[in-house]
């Protein structure tokens, strides 16, 4: 990898969860990357990995929850650690899951995705802004307030 990843920052204030990340993750599979999406609580995973399962037909999103016999052949791995054993180039952290500058070696995408309606989540995901400001990735943040995702700001990296 030639340059720094980006790290991509979702203010949800119209989608849910579920319905955020979906959509990501298809994107991020017609790149070619395979995903680890990070969370915090074992339990909310098990209900996103249900709500993976259920989806569309024609949105299937190949998956597991890490742990698995087969965690390094799932193109979209759920995990609670920092290990990516699917070889993930992309890193989706839901939930305020920790994520550290280290977390982001060999990536090409950080997505950090949080809940509008929630002022802890928007504080977490400032927090994580902050941290993540001087680490030489390029921050986006990204808000549908207006009905459609949209850039709101961006940092780029040394800058």
């Amino acid at each position: 990898m030639t340059a720094a990843p980006k790290a991509m920052f979702y203010h949800m204030t119209r989608s849910p969860l579920e319905a955020t990340l979906p959509a990501l993750l298809a994107r991020s599979l017609d790149a070619g990357w395979r995903v680890a999406v990070r969370g915090a609580d074992a339990a909310r995973l098990a209900w996103l990995d249900e709500q993976l399962w259920h989806g569309p037909d024609t949105a299937f999103l190949p998956h597991g929850l890490a742990g698995g016999d087969h965690d390094a052949e799932q193109p979209i791995l759920l995990t609670l650690g920092a290990d990516r054993p699917n070889g993930a180039v992309c890193l989706m952290a839901v939930d305020g899951a920790e994520v550290t500058a280290a977390d982001c070696a060999g990536l090409e995408r950080l997505c950090i995705l949080f809940d509008g309606a929630d002022p802890a989540a928007v504080a977490r995901a400032r927090d994580q802004w902050r941290a993540l400001a001087d680490t030489g990735l390029t921050l986006q943040y990204w808000s549908e307030e207006d009905g459609r995702w949209a850039m709101k700001t961006e940092r780029r990296a040394g800058g």
